[in-house]
C-alpha cells in the first residue's frame, strides 16, 4: 500500500469534529479537556514557545499548530492517535524541542503537537544497575538523577541537559563516553511504545525488528515512545576535565594534523573533542584569525593523563595546571559551560542558557585532512566567519559494534563526526537565509574531505537540505534521498519495518522513515 494523502483539516469545523473526537475517546478518570490548548486559549502561546528551541522556528510565519496536547496520561495518546486518524490530521511528537530544523513543532500541513514534558518519570535502580526513564525528561535530569544515588554511575548520551530524551534516543545519542560506552542506543535494554493502533508494547511484545528500528531509526515514525529502560554505566569517583585553545599563529595546523592522527585511537577512557573557530588575531590587530579548542573528559587521573598526552599529542602542549579534577556529574556542568563552581542540580533546570537562530549541518571523515586541506579549510572558515566545526572522534567501543546492530550505521571506518554550527540574534527571514548560505558554502567546502557514496548524516543533527518527504505518492523516492545518507544500508531495514507496523504512514513528518509503495515484506 502507498503512502496516503491525508485530507486537509484547515477549517474550524473540522477542528471541532477532532475536539470531539478526542474527547470521546477520552477517560472521564482522567479528563482530556485540561491538556488541550488551541490559539483561543490564553495559555497557547507560551505552551508552544516553552519548547521551540530554535528561534527560526519562532517567528509569525511559522505555521502554528491547531491544537497543542500536553499528555498527561497514556489515554490522551491513544485519543490523539485515534482522533488523527479519523480526522486526517498530522501529528507532531514533542520531547525537548531540540529538533534543529523544528519538525517536531511545525509543518506546511494542518497538525498538531502532542508534547511528552509531563511524562518525564526517572527510575534509577543502582542495585541492577538501570534506569527506565519516560522521553519527556532531560538529559540533565538524567544524569542529576543518578548522580543523586551514586558517585561511581553514568550514562553516555550527549552534553546539552535541556536535551529531550526522547528524540536523542531516537536519533542515536552522541556524548563524551561513546569512545568507552558506545552511544546511548548502545545501552538501551527495553522501551516502551504506543503503536498506531493504540496499543502499549514492551520490547518482549514489539518484537525485535520494531525495538531495533526505535533505537536509532528515529523513534516517532513507529510510534509514541513512552519509555526506554537503560544500562548505566561505571565511571570513576573523579575524572578529568580540559578546555586548551590554539590560534593559528600556535602552530595551529600542525596541532589540528596531528590531532586527526591520533583522537581516535586513544585509549577509550579519553575523549577529546575539538571545534574550529573564528576570532579577532590577537597579533594582527583588526584581522580575524583560527582558533582551535579541546575539549576532553578523561575517565582516569591527571598524571596518566599528562602521560598519553604527551607521548602521543605533544604538539598541544598540555601542562598539569590545564587538568581539572571533578566528579562525573560535575564534569558535565563543566562541558555544559556553566561558570565555574555552578553546582550541580542546575542539571534539573529546563530552561537553555540560551536561546538563538541556529542552522547545523553534520559529515563524517574517513581520512584525515592533510595539512594543504587544513589550509584550505582555514581561510575559508575565515571566509564565512560565522560558521563553527566540530570534530567528535570516534574509535574505541564505536569501531567495536557492527553497522547493522542498530539503525545508526556511521561506526568503524569513520574517524569523526562533523557538526557545522551557525548562530544568529536576528530576526526574520532574510538574516535565517544569510546564515544559512554561509553554513551551506562551508559544507561544501568540505566536499573532497568527508565520507562519500553517500555523503554519511547524523539523524539527530536534523538537516531538511538533505530531502524531505511530502508524504505522498512518491514519498519512498523521496525518503531514500536522505534516508541512505541517515541509515545507509540500515534504511532498507527500517522502510520494511514502517511497512509492517505503519502500512498507511500516519506516524510521519517531512524526514520520516517511509513505506514502501506496495506491499510486498
Amino acid at each position: 500500500m502507498g503512502s496516503v494523502v491525508w485530507a486537509t483539516a484547515n477549517n474550524s469545523s473540522s477542528l471541532e469534529g477532532f475536539l470531539e473526537c478526542l474527547q470521546s475517546h477520552s477517560e472521564l478518570s482522567n479528563p482530556i479537556s485540561a491538556v488541550l490548548y488551541t490559539p483561543e486559549n490564553s495559555s497557547y502561546s507560551s505552551v508552544l514557545q516553552s519548547y521551540i528551541r530554535n528561534l527560526r522556528f519562532n517567528e509569525s510565519t511559522t505555521p502554528k499548530p491547531q491544537l497543542i496536547l500536553t499528555a498527561l496520561h497514556v489515554s490522551h495518546i491513544q485519543a490523539a492517535i485515534v482522533s488523527a486518524k479519523m480526522h486526517g490530521l498530522q501529528m507532531k511528537i514533542r520531547s525537548g524541542g531540540h529538533d534543529y530544523e523544528g519538525v517536531s513543532y511545525a509543518s506546511d500541513v494542518p497538525f498538531f503537537i502532542l508534547d511528552m514534558f509531563n511524562f518525564r518519570s526517572i527510575n534509577v535502580n543502582i542495585e541492577n544497575e538501570t534506569a527506565w526513564v519516560e522521553t519527556g525528561a532531560t538529559l540533565g535530569e538524567v544524569f542529576y538523577r543518578i548522580a543523586e544515588k551514586s558517585n561511581v554511575h553514568g550514562f553516555p548520551a550527549g552534553v546539552c541537559p535541556t536535551v529531550g530524551f526522547g528524540g536523542h534516543f531516537g536519533g542515536g545519542g552522541y556524548g563524551n563516553l561513546m569512545r568507552k560506552y558506545g552511544l546511548s542506543i548502545d545501552n538501551i535494554i527495553d522501551a516502551q511504545i504506543i503503536d498506531v493502533n493504540g496499543r502499549i508494547l514492551d520490547r518482549a511484545s514489539m518484537g525485535g525488528d520494531l525495538f531495533w528500528a526505535i533505537t536509532g531509526g528515529g523513534g516517532s515514525s513507529f510510534g509514541v515512545v513512552l519509555a526506554y529502560k537503560i544500562k548505566l554505566v561505571r565511571v570513576p569517583t573523579t575524572v578529568i576535565v580540559f578546555r586548551v585553545a590554539r590560534t593559528y599563529e600556535e602552530n595551529l595546523t600542525n596541532i589540528v594534523y596531528r590531532y586527526q592522527q591520533v583522537a581516535h585511537k586513544l585509549p577509550e577512557e579519553l575523549f577529546i573533542r575539538m571545534s574550529l573557530d573564528v576570532v579577532n588575531s590577537s597579533v594582527r590587530t583588526g584581522e580575524k584569525t583560527n582558533r582551535a579548542t579541546f575539549w576532553t573528559l578523561f575517565l582516569g587521573d591527571s598524571e596518566k593523563l599528562l602521560s598519553l598526552m604527551n607521548e602521543a599529542f605533544p604538539e598541544l602542549g598540555l601542562t598539569p595546571s590545564d587538568c581539572i579534577e571533578m566528579s562525573w556529574a560535575e564534569s558535565v556542568v563543566y562541558w555544559t559551560n556553566f561558570p565555574a563552581g555552578t553546582p550541580v542540580n542546575v542539571l534539573l533546570s529546563r530552561v537553555p542558557q540560551v536561546l538563538t537562530h541556529l542552522k547545523r549541518k553534520s559529515d563524517y571523515i574517513t581520512n584525515p585532512i592533510p595539512k594543504q586541506g587544513l589550509e584550505f579549510i582555514f581561510k575559508k572558515m575565515i571566509e564565512v566567519e560565522s560558521v563553527m566545526l566540530t570534530f567528535n572522534p570516534l574509535g574505541g567501543r564505536m569501531a567495536e559494534i557492527p553497522p547493522s546492530e542498530k539503525p545508526f550505521p556511521h561506526r568503524a571506518g569513520n574517524l569523526f563526526k562533523l557538526q557545522y554550527a551557525t548562530n544568529w540574534e536576528e530576526n526574520g527571514v532574510e538574516a535565517a537565509e544569510k546564515y544559512i548560505e554561509l553554513t551551506r558554502k562551508l559544507y561544501a567546502y568540505m566536499t573532497p574531505f568527508v565520507s562519500k557514496s553517500p555523503r554519511g548524516s547524523f539523524l539527530n543533527y536534523r538537516d531538511l537540505d538533505l530531502g524531505i518527504s511530502h508524504n505522498g505518492k512518491n514519498s519512498y523516492l523521496e525518503g531514500a534521498v536522505y534516508g541512505i545518507k541517515y541509515f545507509k544500508d540500515n534504511f532498507h531495514r527500517l522502510v520494511k519495518i514502517k511497512t509492517k507496523v505503519d502500512p498507511d504512514n500516519f506516524f510521519r513528518n517531512e524526514q520520516s522513515i517511509p513505506v514502501l509503495p506496495y506491499q510486498n515484506i
